[in-house]
């Protein structure tokens, strides 16, 4: 059974959360109000809420107030708020479990929500697999490197999973042929460098985005060693 999405508010949300959330594998719902949420609400409740207050801060308190009110108190919610906005927060601690300054970082903002979930014991993560900058989402089939999604096939997913969990082996292309394509595939082995090439050429160009701090070289993410990978025999990330 999936599980419960987060209440998100406003509706639409900002594009950076929306992609965070998403990233890291939690089904949300934006609302624009109080009323909206109460109309939207899934059968077995919302798994938590994140509200945005720095756009619209009555909007935000508001529909915490409400989320606080109800027969049963909707925890976690985590509140999104502007360094301006830290003194609003007195006297007002009881309409949020955890709040997080925006501009948000994405990382801290999901181990905010990770912490939360384990502290309240509501809601579920989904699989993920991280290695070094790489991050694989099992249920979504989403992948992001450095928070920048990456665009790939299912194959090319698949292909970069398997490595991911086989960090430390080295595999043949026929070994990957069945242990990735599976043994009922019947085309030749050209296949796996086709989709090794590729693979690069997007981990490359995604890494070649990132931002570089002044005066330092980018360092080596552990999703682009697959670039330097031989396509005949083909290893671990």
């Amino acid at each position: 059974m999936a599980p419960e999405p987060l209440l998100v508010f406003p509706d639409p949300p900002p594009p950076l959360l929306a992609q965070t959330l998403d990233l890291a594998g939690y089904p949300w719902k934006a609302v624009a109000n109080a009323s909206v949420a109460t109309q939207s609400e899934p059968s077995d409740g919302w798994a938590g809420a994140v509200v945005c207050a720095d756009e619209d801060p009555e909007g935000a308190f508001g529909i915490c107030r409400a989320l606080r009110k109800r027969d049963s108190t909707l925890e976690p919610v985590l509140l999104l708020v502007s360094g301006a906005q830290l003194a609003e927060l007195e006297m007002r601690e009881d309409l949020f479990d955890d709040f997080c300054l925006a501009p948000f970082h994405q990382k801290e903002l999901e181990a905010r929500l990770r912490h939360l979930f384990w502290r309240t014991g509501r809601g579920s993560r989904p699989e993920i697999v991280e290695y070094g900058d790489l991050v694989l989402n099992l249920e979504t089939y989403q992948a992001a490197l450095s928070s920048r999604p990456l665009d790939l096939t299912y194959m090319e997913y698949e292909l970069l999973k398997f490595f991911a969990t086989h960090s430390s082996k080295v595999f043949t292309r026929e070994q990957l042929l069945s242990r990735v394509w599976g043994y009922e595939y019947y085309g030749g082995a050209r296949t796996v460098d086709v989709h090794v090439r590729r693979l690069r050429a997007k981990v490359k160009r995604k890494a070649a985005q990132l931002p570089r701090a002044s005066g330092t070289a980018l360092k080596q993410s552990s999703a682009r060693s697959v670039a330097n990978r031989s396509p005949y025999i083909c290893s671990g990330l």
